[in-house]
């Protein structure tokens, strides 16, 4: 996977379809592109690139939405998401510590992996049900994922966000080694497949299917964002 050069965006914008108004540093959650002439279509776009840029250091969209956090394994997601999240942030990998606790250390992740998924899912769908909030977790591959929680929005008259972290292949790597805990050869290049496709979506002016919006960061931007808010 490459990183695109596209437009990076400083400037914060008001979003129609999340109806938050951005403060000082934040951004609302259907941004615009900023920098080139653009017709009005183009300057509608809900896409902010802020990879390369200052970015800033909270981002917010509407009470009810859903954001989902996507990007290469290794390459900052969790870490993001229990940095920024303010309790509404849902990781499949907080289910995989809880039961890693309660499993005998000469387990294998493998033979108990289907009951952490079950126990991620549950937790998710009982969240959705509620009509809270929530940032997820997304490994990129699982488009069916992000069809589910765009549906669920949709029926609520919400949306769902996509915020898709840039980083590179070393970069992922090397947070797989800080934090002891890799993929093999072939899940990583499947996830690189899944994550290039995103990106040349977002990159091409268009989110993915389902998403009301797209936000784009590299490891710089992700570092300074402190929250991930939403606002009634």
């Amino acid at each position: 996977m490459r990183r695109f050069g596209v437009l990076a965006a400083t400037s914060t914008a008001a979003g129609a379809a999340t109806g938050a108004a951005a403060g000082p540093g934040s951004v609302s959650g259907v941004p615009t592109q900023r920098g080139v002439a653009r017709t009005p279509a183009q300057a509608a776009a809900p896409v902010r690139d802020l990879r390369g840029a200052a970015g800033p250091g909270l981002l917010h969209f509407a009470e009810g939405d859903v954001v989902v956090v996507s990007g290469l394994p290794g390459g900052g997601k969790s870490t993001l998401i229990k940095r920024a999240a303010q309790g509404r942030g849902i990781d499949s990998q907080d289910a995989r510590e809880r039961w890693e606790l309660r499993m005998p250390a000469a387990l294998p992740y493998a033979v108990y992996r289907p009951a952490v998924r079950i126990a991620h899912y549950w937790g998710l769908w009982r969240v959705l049900r509620s009509g809270a909030s929530a940032v997820v977790h997304d490994c990129g591959t699982q488009s069916w994922v992000r069809a589910l929680l765009a549906g669920v929005a949709r029926r609520r008259g919400r949306a769902l966000h996509l915020v898709l972290l840039d980083t590179t292949p070393e970069e992922a790597r090397a947070g797989q080694a800080a934090r002891g805990r890799g993929v093999s050869a072939y899940a990583f290049a499947r996830h690189r497949g899944a994550v290039a496709r995103l990106l040349r979506e977002a990159e091409s002016g268009r989110p993915p299917a389902g998403c009301a919006s797209v936000t784009l960061l590299d490891r710089p931007a992700a570092s300074r964002l402190t929250t991930i808010g939403f606002r009634s």
